[in-house]
């Protein structure tokens, strides 16, 4: 059976439901999203002469729900626009509009009585062979379903979306006892291809598979901050990014979240699975339990672990709390020599080997918590899954873990990992020993560009379920690589077409990187059909490097510059102008250098979290590396006789001069960054690079022509450039800007103006790279200028420019 989504209602509109109904918008989804009817006015609704009959009233809880998500951040919405997707009302007047959908997603209380009565409504008005499913963290389905129709059981199962629900990957998919076969295929892959999630097929276990890790591992963090006498500062600096984990870490992230909700959760497990062997964890430390009565239950209730303090004479600073006194204090700084030995290992999974063997407090914690959660997860199987890569999967996507816990112990090694668990007393389950009489040395294996997993009945490694529509980098790399040097890898994504993959830090853009992607254009266009530019990394690119640029500045070293310059607006044209398609797949934060490599590209294939922008003001100076020029000619390619040029050329010079930069791919088209049936966003960012290479290859089948060259960019010359100083002279004159910030714009304004030429004139695209890099090299000059870049070096903020 084919099914096709359309309507979706949302039933409950709390921070989740509302989250469910904004990220189904964000796909094109209509909603319907339904809440209770209030029973009784409020002070505002009284004031009006409102009653409860009226719809303002009936509908209030709905729409202050909604409202509060749209304004929420980050937001849960790629576009302010597609709310206008979603229709609200409640469960009285609008029920039977859920006869309409294709599928009903209850969101309401975790309450199994409330449950129950909902679907029993909802099964009154639902057409047969509806999909209707339960977003709830743990209640069991088998429970939930009881008493409802053959045909709602069949449709019916748990789908577990993690908050917020557009940035938080994990789908969880938890079948009934009735639950078929075609059902939880659908959802599936609905999920992994329409929602961008990573779905996880999951056993009907209280807290499923995320949660039940998730909160197993901070239990056992939360035991283990008093044994080791660790403060909350420095179990945050062991569990965060050194470790390939959120910024949050441990004790921020609860704090985030809700004290509150990791009890309900913990307490879940605790009073339903009583034969786990590790049941005495989830029971609530003391200093947890004094923190629920006190309420301290993080950012909700303004104190947590940290709370924000104003002293009297208006100094803000974040207090931490001392697990021994429960007092808040200043926050300590927190340093550990083991961690000191990885400053140097970029790969955070090359990092393990080395924390679990260091000498001090840090090593000590680390061989402590991984074997308790090594011999955990192990015996979690077959209990909550049969797969061990659905655990690794669960806590990447529901956690913000960059590797799971059998993937670090791979990287530990399957041995070295299980002499370091019986040296803390624990024991792997037995199957962790099969495995290894077996002959298998490790839970994974890549082979053929594709990932195997051990099968633990069938006792062999078996390739990884839902790989083909995805190209893993990371798995061809070194079987497929064509080129390479220390700023990038060329590999062979087959069919035709190469890759280019950043290597440097923070995908900064330097001159090797610059030097790789015109040999990639070399090659392709010797004895290959098209090139995607594209890496898997957190981030496309931060920009320039700007530590490069600094030096050069400083020791007055113009010529050489001025050439490094032209080398990166030479290599942007070269992007455009080469004789095979070029295809930029950016995501994440696509920053100046990494956004114009984005302008030059024939197509973008854009990741739906895609945060673009030119940001080059920052540093003081203008985007030199084609940005400038860039925006003046799509400016140009917009202007009509009918509309006022000087308005729409103002607007590409604010996107510019305001630094804007988008918080998602879908806002990058409103300044005009992407453009509108020409570049495309995928939701699902595991498909990208497979999604470009597939648009690069038709292209080249569809017989790709090298453009000609732009001589037809029309710039407006005096009359332009008027317009800008006058706007730049107030804003300073106001003091909206200062007095660098004026000279910065002045010189955009030159540019984007094409000069001080006395009428409108046709130019050239090198006409305008000229005067971008003039005004550029003159910025840097700039005293103002250097002294901005150097802050932000000693900063330790991102090179980027």
């Amino acid at each position: 059976m084919k099914r096709i989504i359309k309507k979706v209602a949302v039933v409950g509109s709390g921070i989740m439901g509302s989250g469910i109904a904004c990220h189904f918008a964000n796909i094109g989804a209509e909603v319907l999203l339904l809440d209770i009817v209030p029973r009784e006015l409020n002070d505002k609704e009284k004031a009006k002469g409102l009653t409860l009959e009226d719809k303002a009233v009936r509908n209030r809880l709905v729409n202050d729900s909604l409202t509060a998500a749209l304004k929420s951040k980050p937001s849960p919405i790629y576009h302010q626009k597609f709310a206008n997707r979603i229709t609200t009302g409640n469960l009285e007047d609008d029920i039977a509009k859920i006869a309409d959908v294709d599928w009903i997603i209850e969101v309401v209380v975790e309450r199994l009585d409330i449950k129950k009565q909902v679907f029993e409504n909802l099964e009154k008005h639902r057409t047969p062979g509806t999909l209707i499913t339960s977003n709830t963290s743990g209640i069991p389905i088998k429970f939930m379903s009881e008493g409802r129709s053959e045909d709602f059981q069949k449709h019916f199962c748990g789908t577990h979306f993690f908050n917020p629900a557009r940035y938080l990957k994990l789908f969880e998919i938890i079948p009934g006892p009735n639950t078929s076969q075609e059902v939880l295929d659908f959802l599936n892959g609905y999920g992994e291809q329409y929602l961008g999630k990573t779905s996880v097929v999951a056993k009907d276990t209280p807290a499923f598979i995320g949660n039940r890790i998730g909160i197993f591992s901070i239990m056992s963090l939360f035991h283990m901050v008093k044994d080791m006498g660790l403060t909350i500062e420095e179990v945050d600096k062991l569990t965060g990014p050194v470790i390939g984990r959120p910024k949050s870490a441990t004790f921020r992230t609860v704090d985030v979240v809700g004290l509150d909700t990791l009890v309900h959760v913990a307490n879940g497990i605790a009073d339903n699975c009583p034969d786990d062997e590790r049941h005495e964890l989830f029971k609530l430390p003391e200093f947890i339990n004094t923190m629920m009565e006190n309420k301290w239950l993080g950012s909700k209730t303004k104190q947590g672990f940290y709370k924000k303090h104003v002293s009297p004479e208006g100094k803000k600073d974040i207090l931490s709390l001392d697990l021994d006194t429960l007092d808040y204090r200043e926050k300590k700084r927190a340093s550990f020599a083991t961690l000191e030995m990885t400053k140097t290992i970029d790969k955070v999974i090359d990092r393990f080997k080395v924390l679990v063997s260091g000498k001090d407090k840090a090593g000590e914690f680390y061989r402590k918590n991984l074997s308790a959660l090594f011999a955990y997860v192990s015996n979690r199987i077959p209990e909550i899954t049969d797969d061990l890569y659905k655990i690794d999967d669960a806590m990447k996507a529901g956690f913000g873990w960059e590797h799971g816990p059998f993937q670090i112990w791979d990287a530990i090694g399957v041995e070295k990992g299980i002499e370091m668990m019986k040296a803390e007393g624990y024991e792997p389950a037995v199957w962790v020993n099969e495995m290894i009489a077996s002959g298998s040395t490790s839970f994974y294996d890549v082979k053929d560009g594709a990932t195997y997993y051990y099968d633990i009945p069938k006792k062999q490694q078996v390739k990884v379920p839902g790989q083909d529509a995805f190209i893993i980098l990371d798995n061809i790399r070194k079987s497929s690589e064509v080129f390479k040097n220390s700023g990038v890898i060329v590999e062979d994504l087959g069919d035709g077409i190469l890759n280019v993959e950043f290597q440097s830090k923070m995908n900064t853009i330097g001159g090797d990187v610059l030097a790789g992607l015109n040999k990639a254009i070399d090659i392709a266009e010797k004895d290959f059909q098209g090139l995607v530019v594209g890496n898997q990394a957190a981030n496309f690119s931060v920009g320039a490097n700007i530590g490069m640029i600094f030096m050069m500045a400083v020791e007055q070293e113009y010529d050489e510059l001025n050439m490094a310059i032209k080398y990166f607006q030479d290599s942007m044209m070269r992007m455009r102008y080469s004789a095979i398609p070029t295809v930029v797949a950016p995501h994440g934060m696509t920053l100046g250098g990494g956004c114009e490599i984005s302008l030059h590209a024939d197509k973008v294939v854009a990741a739906a979290e895609t945060y673009m922008g030119l940001v080059e003001f920052g540093v003081g100076v203008i985007p030199g590396g084609g940005g400038s020029k860039e925006m003046a000619l799509r400016a140009s390619d917009l202007f009509k006789k009918d509309d006022v040029e000087l308005n729409i050329l103002q607007e590409h010079f604010l996107t510019i001069g305001m630094a804007k930069v988008s918080t998602s791919a879908y806002e990058a088209f409103d300044t005009n960054l992407l453009q509108k049936g020409k570049d495309i966003v995928v939701v699902n960012k595991d498909r990208q690079i497979a999604t470009a290479k597939a648009y690069a290859k038709l292209m080249a089948e569809q017989g790709y022509t090298q453009p000609p060259r732009r001589k037809d960019i029309k710039v407006l010359g005096k009359q332009a450039l008027g317009m800008f100083l006058v706007g730049t002279d107030s804003m300073e004159a106001s003091r909206y800007i200062s007095e660098h910030d004026h000279k910065i714009a002045n010189k955009l304004g030159y540019v984007m103006a094409g000069g001080d030429l006395s009428e409108p004139t046709l130019v050239t695209e090198q006409y305008l790279l000229d005067l971008e890099r003039e005004a550029f090299l003159s910025l840097t000059t700039e005293r103002k200028t250097l002294e901005r870049i150097e802050h932000m070096l000693k900063k330790g903020k991102p090179l980027r420019n």
